[in-house]
């Protein structure tokens, strides 16, 4: 882990500043009182979900650097 922290760093800041955007956008829809709450579950659920796979993503990419894979093209 020592040698490659410098590696994980920048996907760890770039998925945990997207992360609050995503969630950030969640909470925005589901404060403004004039949207039906079908409409506020879909526009808040959404940008959820992509945080969600923002965070499957970060860590599967953790996955690559530390077993040394760190250019996806050598797989094709």
């Amino acid at each position: 882990m020592e040698k490659h922290w410098k590696k994980i760093i920048a996907p760890v800041i770039i998925a945990v500043l997207l992360g609050i955007y995503y969630l950030g956008i969640s909470a925005i829809f589901l404060f403004i009182p004039e949207i039906p709450v079908l409409v506020k579950i879909l526009m808040a659920g959404i940008p959820a979900i992509l945080a969600g796979v923002l965070i499957y993503v970060l860590i599967e990419r953790i996955k690559e650097i530390r077993s040394g894979e760190e250019d996806d093209l050598s797989k094709y």
